[in-house]
């Protein structure tokens, strides 16, 4: 089972993930999280190309290092995990492509993305994706000084933000939305008692 979060950065995606992880390790199941770009060794290495605030990477060019990113994530760790019937929780996936380099970066239409992501991930398709929804101009508040996506600025937030809002509105089975404004403990209640909704499998009865 794959569960992915996603929201602008500084909505505290991060944070819902990791309580979901430990919640679900202290009810005995094995999940696994990672992040995006990353968990892979080349995945970290084109993480830190991304994130570098000395590089100017054309939206292009950084919507397929992300991708590629990703393409070596799903091969070498989730489609394993995936198999092995453990719970994989991803801090971002690809909906994060679509609001940050499609809408965000403005870099590739929406029809040309779609079609591309299913390539990238093959076919695969998060059981659940919550999205934690923040204002803007909030996250912004939270964020400290950031890396090179984080000071994308506020029009570039803006797109992504309201990106985010159409894919929660075109997969409203998929994608819960959830206010960020509300507490950490309320947002992960709330997660827990959706997350505990799906067709979970019980827990193995021996470590993985």
């Amino acid at each position: 089972m794959l569960i992915t979060f996603e929201g602008i950065d500084g909505s505290g995606k991060s944070t819902q993930a990791r309580l979901l992880i430990e919640h679900l390790a202290a009810e005995g199941y094995h999940p696994i999280l990672l992040r995006e770009p990353g968990g892979t060794e080349l995945s970290e290495k084109v993480r830190g190309l991304l994130l570098d605030n000395d590089l100017r990477i054309d939206g292009f060019a950084e919507l397929l290092l992300f991708s590629a990113s990703r393409s070596q994530l799903v091969a070498e760790r989730i489609r394993p995990a995936l198999q092995s019937g453990r719970i994989v929780i991803c801090d971002r996936f690809y909906d994060s492509t679509v609001a940050y380099q499609g809408a965000g970066r403005e870099a590739v239409d929406r029809e040309w993305l779609d079609a591309f992501n299913q390539r990238v991930v093959g076919g695969l398709v998060p059981v659940r994706t919550y999205l934690i929804d923040i204002d803007p101009g909030e996250a912004v508040k939270r964020r400290r000084a950031g890396d090179r996506m984080e000071t994308a600025g506020e029009a570039f937030f803006g797109r992504v933000a309201a990106e985010y809002q159409k894919l929660a509105a075109e997969f409203p089975d998929r994608i819960i939305k959830l206010d960020g404004m509300r507490t950490v403990e309320a947002l992960h209640a709330a997660i827990w008692k959706d997350v505990q909704a799906l067709d979970l499998p019980p827990p193995p009865r021996d470590p993985v």
